[in-house]
């Protein structure tokens, strides 16, 4: 009790909400925790709100209430949700409101605990006639909660003023990058104009046959967008460099430690001559990752109807969309041929595809 009241003392409140917290709620916390962690249920969720009925003295079936047994959980799922909500103000610093702003836990608690009226048959048919209130929306126990060190990550993640890097190129040079980054998915949510500083801010550079572009498990703070060659990426598995991609001009490679704030995920070798334009994480910052996100953002709706990735939640979706990028094909073009190795799979957003398969040397067939 000693460390929670330290803790509490240093929370912006006054002291009827303090000891209400230390003497009420932390109590029915710790609770639910330590049976949570005792029992360790498949749904967490379900479980706390099954101690939450118990301990709040609402029994399990109430066939003499008005409220059915769904409506009763929506309560305690409400319940829950402002438990939450509480708990998250508490802990982030200045969260608190000021004592007029909140309303009284003893009328929450009161609320909780009072037993519904068995005898008010007027108010039981009045309810009757009215529609119910639909359920409070899911509580997403997968997410990651806030910080709580929320001043700290936020004076960190705040945007200060930015003069983007820039070296002069001929015209012929931008132009080809502008061709570049429009058929990139990363750039080509961009702007006539943050294209023109992303471009501006691109710098050349140049990497022998058998040079490491890239180290896996570096600190990552530019990516490469390839104008010439055919570097191969490679990543360590059971302690041996295998080749898991290889990459062709305009494709774009070292992004992932910039979206994710991650290190390397994979080195990349020059194969022959290579020429890339570098871009520093600053401006990928400033300029892409933005446009990025909202390119992102279109994508995830429609992965959540590919049955193959509707065990993802959204934010795993998301990071697949930022991972995926869009390719167009004419009519008659080949996508995949058979027998070729593969190294991406593809998922039909608009058209149709035949597929042909060709057996023992025979033509191929639908």
């Amino acid at each position: 009790m000693s460390s929670a009241r330290a803790a509490v003392e240093n929370l912006s409140f006054s002291e009827e909400r303090k000891e209400f917290i230390l003497n009420v709620l932390d109590p029915v916390l710790q609770k639910v925790v330590a049976e949570v962690i005792a029992k360790k249920p498949e749904q967490p969720t379900d479980f706390m709100i099954d101690m939450l009925r118990k301990l709040s003295g609402v029994p399990e079936t109430a066939p003499s209430t008005h409220l059915s047994l769904q409506q009763t959980n929506d309560v305690l799922k409400k319940k829950l949700m402002q438990m939450q909500s509480f708990l998250q103000d508490a802990a982030s610093p200045g969260g608190a409101k000021p004592a007029d702003e909140e309303a009284g836990p003893t009328e929450a608690e009161a609320e909780a605990r009072e037993p519904p009226q068995e005898d008010d048959e007027q108010e039981e048919e009045e309810d009757d006639d009215e529609p119910d209130e639909p359920p409070p929306p899911p509580v997403n126990m997968s997410r990651q909660r806030a910080s709580v060190s929320a001043e700290a990550y936020g004076s960190w993640n705040q945007k200060k003023p930015f003069d983007p890097p820039k070296y002069p190129k001929t015209e012929e040079q931008a132009e080809r990058l502008r061709s570049i980054l429009s058929r990139s998915f990363m750039f080509s949510a961009l702007s006539p104009k943050d294209q023109a500083i992303v471009v501006l801010a691109m710098k050349e550079a140049s990497f022998q046959p058998g040079e490491r572009i890239i180290q896996e498990g570096d600190d990552g703070d530019f990516l490469c967008l390839i104008e010439a060659g055919n570097p191969e990426c490679k990543k360590l598995i059971n302690g041996e460099e295998k080749v898991v991609k290889k990459c062709a001009p305009g494709d774009v490679f070292g992004e992932l430690a910039l979206l994710y704030n991650a290190r390397r995920a994979a080195s990349v070798d020059a194969t022959d001559q290579c020429v890339a334009w570098q871009l520093d994480r600053e401006t990928f910052n400033y300029i892409v990752k933005d446009a990025a996100s909202k390119q992102t953002g279109l994508h995830v709706p429609f992965l959540e109807k590919v049955g193959i990735f509707s065990l993802l939640d959204d934010y795993e979706r998301s990071q697949l969309s930022d991972a995926m990028k869009s390719e167009t094909y004419a009519k008659d073009e080949f996508v995949i041929r058979q027998g070729e190795e593969g190294h991406s799979f593809y998922v039909v957003e608009e058209g149709s595809l035949m597929v042909l398969k060709a057996d023992d040397g025979s033509d191929p067939k639908e």
